[in-house]
């Protein structure tokens, strides 16, 4: 199955890739910072389709679409364009992730880096790569010499959970923060050791789903802002190396009212 994802996946990023640069149309969701356009729906049809194709009894969460449930023990959590603002700005940082569980566990992830064509995936059990490279976080145990990755929600003007002072004192305490716009890349980076860490509040299913099981296939450490084992339904979400979980997990509750 893992090879199929994959597939799907890449095409779904030649979707994306030959529409990047050009005109297309979008809508706004919830507000003018979350929008949707006309090519991540014609990218996540295209997943759809073929779900509904080669696996017409499993479940579907898509981002777009919503959830069809089913009474399959499979289901598959697809994010079609994560990082529609910077693909919508020219900014070329986002990717296709798809996550398959079973049984509520994740079994498969893939996140396709597009316009840098790096596949990351993952089977439980059997590690992540990167291509044909195999991953695994830092080591690196010092928060002081540590790059952080995040992200902000769409509602970040209402600051939830403080993650404006969290922000703040993550920029005083770390190396350095880096914020990219596509929570599956910052997965992958993680995973690939690039960076140390990658937080953020009010992530989604498909922001996700495959890319805390290439985390943890890397050896590193998923949790929410509590310190307990994030799934995809798990609102704030902490994943690192593992040597300075701990830390961070104290700056965190410093701040969040949780």
């Amino acid at each position: 199955m893992i090879n199929k994802v994959i597939g799907i996946a890449k095409e779904a990023g030649e979707i994306i890739r030959e529409g990047f640069g050009k005109n297309f149309s979008f809508e706004y969701k919830t507000n003018e910072s979350n929008i949707v356009t006309e090519i991540d729906q014609a990218a996540e049809k295209t997943i759809i389709d073929f779900v509904k194709k080669e696996f017409p009894y499993h479940s579907i969460i898509a981002e777009e679409s919503g959830r069809k449930e089913s009474a399959s023990d499979y289901r598959w959590v697809i994010d079609p364009l994560d990082g529609t603002t910077n693909f919508a700005h020219g900014l070329p940082i986002f990717s296709v992730s798809i996550g398959v569980q079973k049984k509520g566990e994740t079994i498969h992830g893939v996140v396709y880096d597009v316009m840098r064509d790096v596949l990351y995936a993952a089977d439980r059990g059997a590690g992540s790569y990167a291509n044909e490279r195999r991953l695994a976080v830092t080591g690196e145990d010092k928060l002081a010499r540590a790059l952080v990755a995040t992200g902000f929600p769409y509602d970040i003007a209402e600051n939830p959970l403080n993650a404006i002072e969290i922000l703040g004192e993550f920029l005083r305490t770390s190396r350095g923060i880096r914020r990219l716009g596509s929570a599956a890349i910052d997965f992958g980076y993680l995973a690939e050791g690039a960076f140390d860490s990658f937080y953020e509040v009010h992530l989604q299913p498909w922001d996700m789903c495959a890319g805390i099981l290439i985390v943890t296939e890397a050896g590193g450490k998923v949790t929410d802002f509590t310190g307990k084992p994030a799934d995809i339904f798990t609102p704030h979400v902490l994943s690192s190396n593992g040597a300075i979980h701990d830390v961070m997990l104290e700056v965190i509750g410093k701040f969040a009212k949780l």
